[in-house]
């Protein structure tokens, strides 16, 4: 999972870093979490654009989801959690970090989407 946000997030050529949270910074159900961030240059901070989470067993404990393992022994499932990509917080860091003298500049990963390779602007009559 943290790969695959790690995909997404170099597929966007934004600036980010990936955070390990340490115990008291993460939520008491949590057993391991990675926060992705990235650069915000209108605010010159790092924000947070996505988490992902290992809960182990305590949701499925809850839940009494099992298995068995390959001796017949019942187990526990773990469960993980992935926020994939916050998109309003996305689209402000690629409008930021992507300006350029005529608009806004795509990563090649947009551009079929768009058509173009840069959002500029349209002179007003």
């Amino acid at each position: 999972m943290v790969a695959h946000v790690e995909a997404l997030l170099n597929s966007l050529s934004l600036p980010y870093r990936i955070l390990r949270l340490c115990g008291g910074d993460m939520g008491f159900a949590s057993a391991l979490t990675y926060d992705f961030e990235v650069f915000s240059a209108a605010q010159s901070k790092w924000l947070e654009v996505s988490s992902v989470s290992n809960f182990e067993s305590f949701q499925t404990n809850r839940m009494k989801i099992r298995f068995k393992d390959k001796d017949g022994k019942t187990q526990l499932l773990h469960s993980l959690n992935g926020s994939s990509l916050a998109l309003p917080r996305i689209l402000a860091c690629l409008l930021e970090n992507n300006q350029g003298a005529n608009g806004i500049d795509l990563p090649p990963s947009l551009v079929p989407y768009f058509g173009s390779e840069a959002i500029v602007q349209r002179p007003t009559r």
